[in-house]
């Protein structure tokens, strides 16, 4: 039997930009996406403590330092700048992986979203 078990989670990043005409996902500063061991192209829930919408899409990094966390495609009409976002990632394992597994989460800054 297999688990989804959180695998990584950005807390409380200050919505940058939202680009409706970008053709989808979610854009995240590269620094950021190191530190919480995302990849590119990995699926990420986004949770959005403004207004309560949670979404689904895929990671493109972004410049490094930028502190950039912008929304992309139909998802931007979720969000508006200096929205607070919580940003998780799942994997999937065996229970006996699941046990021992622990998650990478960091806190950055939420006034830039830089590593504090």
């Amino acid at each position: 039997m297999n688990v989804e078990i959180v695998k990584s989670k950005i807390h409380r990043v200050k919505v940058t930009g939202a680009d409706l005409n970008y053709i989808g996902s979610i854009t995240i500063d590269n620094d950021l996406m190191d530190a919480a061991n995302i990849l590119e192209g990995e699926k990420i829930h986004i949770v959005n403590n403004n207004n309560g919408e949670r979404f689904v899409t895929y990671v493109i990094p972004g410049s490094r330092g930028s502190g950039e966390i912008t929304v992309n495609g139909a998802a931007a009409r979720k969000v508006s700048i200096g929205d607070i976002l919580i940003l998780i990632t799942y994997a999937s394992m065996n229970l006996e992986e699941a046990k021992k597994f622990k998650p990478t989460i960091i806190f950055p800054n939420e006034e830039n979203n830089l590593l504090i």
